[in-house]
Formats: structure tokens, sequence, C-alpha cells
């Protein structure tokens, strides 16, 4: 049977969008094409209809996951006034809720080990994205130069996805809770526009 363009369209980003999923849920090498496609209602043997390479699906997996991060935040940010965006996106990435379902969450703590050992192309893909994460969030701290925003949009970054990490090796309990609000004021205590910055200032920036 022959299938139209859309139709698959259609089916290539319902496996990308499983895929992506899955392999935050089980991590880049805990599960295998088979599995993935008969997560998507699809024959193992379908697969290369749409990607040549089980890497060709890592990377666009990865990417979705990423984008879909990152569109949050803008969406986030589009409904907050400009001096609280990053408090808004630190304290809604740094919940009990992302902490426990890693499946729907962020990437890079579930996947960035794992992507640090894949090949250059894969690896290549996966910075472009943390690339754009990191001016994202650069973009939502008002009052400072670009260069300035941008170094401690790493640092609070790196403070999220750490802290993200260590909860979820904690668990789901007290200790756990007590990690993920050290790292929220960790997070937001190193990005704070400069003293005497007034709130009209940092609105133009």
């Amino acid at each position: 049977m022959r299938y139209s363009r859309e139709h698959k369209l259609e089916t290539h980003a319902r496996i990308v969008r499983k895929a992506s999923v899955r392999l935050r849920e089980k991590g880049a090498h805990g599960i295998g094409v088979a599995d993935l496609m008969k997560d998507a209602g699809l024959t193992h043997g379908g697969f290369y209809a749409h990607f040549d390479s089980r890497e060709a699906l890592l990377i666009e997996a990865f990417s979705h996951a990423m984008d879909r991060g990152t569109e949050r935040w803008r969406k986030l940010a589009e409904t907050t006034p400009l001096e609280q965006r990053l408090k808004a996106i630190v304290e809604a990435y740094l919940t009990p809720e992302h902490r426990d379902d890693p499946g729907h969450g962020c990437a890079i703590p579930t996947l960035g080990a794992e992507v640090a050992r894949e090949s250059p192309k894969t690896r290549k893909a996966f910075s472009a994205r943390l690339e754009q994460m990191i001016d994202m969030l650069a973009a939502q701290i008002p009052g400072v130069p670009h260069k300035v925003a941008r170094k401690q949009a790493m640092a609070t970054l790196s403070t999220m996805m750490g802290t993200l990490v260590m909860s979820r090796i904690a668990g789901s309990g007290e200790f756990s809770d007590e990690i993920l609000a050290a790292g929220r004021e960790a997070a937001l205590g190193g990005a704070k526009a400069p003293k005497g910055a007034t709130r009209k200032t940092a609105a133009r920036h």
C-alpha cells in the first residue's frame, strides 16, 4: 500500500515524539530500535523508510526534546514580567513534578552523559540546542551586557540541571525536596541584575 507524503510525515513525527519520551525514560542505550518502533505502533522493518540510521533517529529525538523545553521556557517568559522571568523558569524547572517525570522533562539531565560519548555528529546537534537554551535563558536576565548575561545563564543552567540530577538520585522524599530547594536558591542567587540597575533600565535590555 502506498501512503501519501503527508501520512509519511505524520508517521515520522510520531516516531520522533515517542522516541524522545522513551529515550529520556530509558536512556539512549536502554532501548532498541525495535522497541522504539513498537511504541510508535510500527514494525521494525519500517524503520529505514524514515531514518538512515539509529543515530539519525537519536539526533531528531534529542532535538525534539530540547526544542520542546526551550519552547516551554519561551511561552512562560511571554506571560511573565521581564524582571521575574528567570525566577519563573527556574522555579518551574526545579519541581518535584519535573523530577518525577523524566520522560517528559529536560533531555540534558537524562541524556547528557550518554550524548557526551556519542559520535561527533550527535554531540554537535545536541550542543547546538544547548546553546539555544543558554541564549534563551540569557535573554531573561535584564540590566547586564549580553556577554555577562550569557555567562550567568550558563552557570544558572548548570546549577539547574545538576540539581535535577541530584534530586533524582535522592529519590522523591524529604532529602530530594531539600536538594531542589537548595538548587532553586543557588540558581537564582547567581543571576541578579547589578546594584543600581533600575527596573526601567532593565526593561530596555
